[in-house]
């Protein structure tokens, strides 16, 4: 029989991964337990009780100037500023000799882009269809990929800065963007509530799993390393 532990080692192992035991469940665990419950409900066809309600809640407010506002943000949150900002990224990264960090965030953006692609394939969920969008869509609805695609982005740029003294900034301005395009995208009547949650859902957990595997408690991004810690 080996030697037994001491409780001073025990200690100091405990307290030197309490950041992934607390990051694995609310980042991971918590997130996939709310998609799962919500897949399934979708799955059995089941209404949820608060997507119509806040859909037309949004509806109500409703303006010409709203409608091209809320269609900008939701261009802005996929095809015109999601996909360059998430290749500037990775290539930015890379630029730098971030190997590390490149591979965590390429990993981040591809792989989410084919969950969410795999998933509506999956539910096939259709469109709402309360009354006639001026952003008609005409792919399937759950999850939502404006919503994944956001939550990913602000979730990997919060951990890439989260080791320097951006941390709260950054952390502020991604809750500010997931929340605009999430809204934007239930405004426009394209996406239901459940929709957009299961979608932040889904990316939260992929990247911070993708996170606990990339970076040890020494290895974290941005941290000071020794020659060739990048590598």
């Amino acid at each position: 029989m080996p030697p037994a532990e001491s409780s001073a080692g025990f200690r100091h192992w405990l307290g030197s991964r309490l950041w992934r035991i607390g990051l694995l469940f609310a980042g991971v665990l918590l997130p996939l337990g709310v998609f799962a419950e919500l897949a399934e409900d979708v799955h059995e066809l089941e209404a949820f009780y608060f997507d119509a309600p806040l859909l037309w809640r949004l509806r109500g407010w409703a303006t010409p100037a709203l409608d091209q506002c809320f269609v900008l943000v939701s261009r802005l949150g996929y095809q015109w500023g999601l996909i360059p900002a998430d290749t500037l990224i990775v290539l930015l990264l890379l630029a730098f000799r971030r190997w590390r960090e490149a591979t965590f965030a390429f990993l981040a953006f591809v792989g989410s882009a084919l969950l969410n692609l795999g998933a509506k394939q999956f539910f096939q969920r259709d469109r709402p269809s309360l009354w006639e969008s001026v952003a008609p869509e005409s792919t399937f609805s759950f999850p939502s990929g404006h919503a994944m695609g956001s939550m990913t982005l602000a979730a990997v740029v919060v951990a890439l800065a989260w080791r320097t003294r951006w941390r709260w900034p950054v952390t502020a301005a991604a809750v500010a963007f997931v929340m605009l395009v999430g809204t934007a995208r239930v405004y426009l009547g394209v996406h239901y509530p459940s929709d957009i949650l299961a979608g932040w859902c889904a990316a939260l957990a992929w990247v911070m799993g993708l996170y606990l595997l990339c970076f040890r408690r020494h290895h974290r991004p941005w941290r000071q390393r020794g020659p060739g810690a990048n590598v």
